[in-house]
């Protein structure tokens, strides 16, 4: 049975990977400094512990361990990201985490290591145009992330890529583009856009509108979790060791992507465009060298998923409003 380390199980993504690897039958360790808030926690052993401790990281890591996921990271949406006011907080946090977890492994001889970057790192000048952004691999030099999140992905990843260079630690690095779906966060202030989305509708009432920052017209692509942990396992089982993209090649504009969850709700919304934190006007995932390393590429349609994001969202709603409710009686 081989072992693995899930950090950041705690999480929206670390839920899913630690029962995608529970299915394969894996033993799994979790680490994080929070419980999962969904019960999306199936590990068979759960360390509550805070990773920026090296003492953390050194108990967690042991020897008999075959993979290491390092999912943890300080890092919400555009409304944490780019309002500046926590940019020391995600490079400290994030940065500790990883060198933590790449020095336990070092020494207690744990090899291969996934790390979950982001395409926030890539150049923020070929990002302009929301209609031809280019976000291929090797465009990520000369660097010029659109904030101090991407800066510290950035160099995370050249961090694992020298571990790799001088330890023998076999990296594995993923940049994820806009992971979404069912039991991650979807209010609160760290939520991204599909969930932010997904609830404000959902709330809304016929007739009402819903806010949409900037003009709408920036792009994104967004990929279901299910393909986000499918693309982690095809990684981690290839020989491929350099960053490669995962993420959907199906980029949708801000407004037309709440046009999209207006009418899976059937109701009678109109989008309201105000003032907001941003990032770049456009991002597309680039598949093709991910399609050529692994012969595998993310291919669910985008409405697929949110179909299924938008129905669990509204029924997290209502239960919270359920239980408000019977709190008040």
């Amino acid at each position: 049975m081989k072992k693995a380390l899930v950090c950041g199980a705690g999480g929206f993504i670390g839920g899913h990977l630690v029962n995608r690897l529970k299915a394969e039958g894996y033993w799994v360790r979790g680490v994080d400094i929070k419980e999962n808030e969904y019960d999306n926690n199936n590990a068979d052993e759960f360390i509550l512990g805070d990773l920026r401790d090296p003492n953390v990281a050194n108990a967690v890591v042991t020897a008999d361990l075959d993979e290491i996921y390092q999912l943890a990271a300080d890092m919400g949406g555009a409304g944490f990201v780019f309002t500046g006011t926590n940019d020391a907080a995600i490079m400290h946090n994030s940065v500790l985490c990883n060198l933590n977890i790449l020095e336990a492994a070092k020494n207690e001889g744990v090899r291969r290591v996934f790390y979950s970057s982001s395409a926030c790192m890539y150049p923020e000048y070929n990002q302009l145009d929301p209609d031809n952004p280019k976000c291929s691999e090797d465009s990520a030099y000369p660097a010029a992330p659109d904030s101090e999140y991407g800066w510290e992905k950035l160099f995370s990843e050249r961090l694992f890529l020298a571990y790799q260079k001088n330890h023998g630690i076999e990296a594995r690095i993923a940049r994820f583009h806009n992971i979404f779906g069912p039991q991650g966060t979807w209010d609160g202030g760290r939520e991204k856009a599909p969930a932010a989305v997904c609830r404000k509708v959902a709330l809304a009432n016929d007739g009402e509108s819903i806010e949409i920052w900037g003009d709408g017209l920036q792009t994104r692509s967004f990929l279901i979790v299910d393909e986000c942990v499918e693309g982690i396992r095809r990684l981690m089982n290839s020989e491929f060791s350099e960053p490669v993209n995962l993420g959907s090649e199906e980029m949708i504009s801000l407004n037309d992507f709440a046009k999209m969850v207006i009418d899976i709700s059937g109701k009678n919304l109109t989008i309201n465009n105000i003032p907001g934190p941003l990032g770049v006007r456009g991002r597309n995932s680039d598949n093709r060298l991910i399609q050529e390393k692994l012969g595998w590429a993310p291919s669910t349609p985008l409405r697929a998923g949110v179909e299924k994001t938008y129905d669990w969202i509204s029924e997290q709603i209502q239960q919270k409003q359920l239980k408000s409710s019977l709190v008040e009686m």
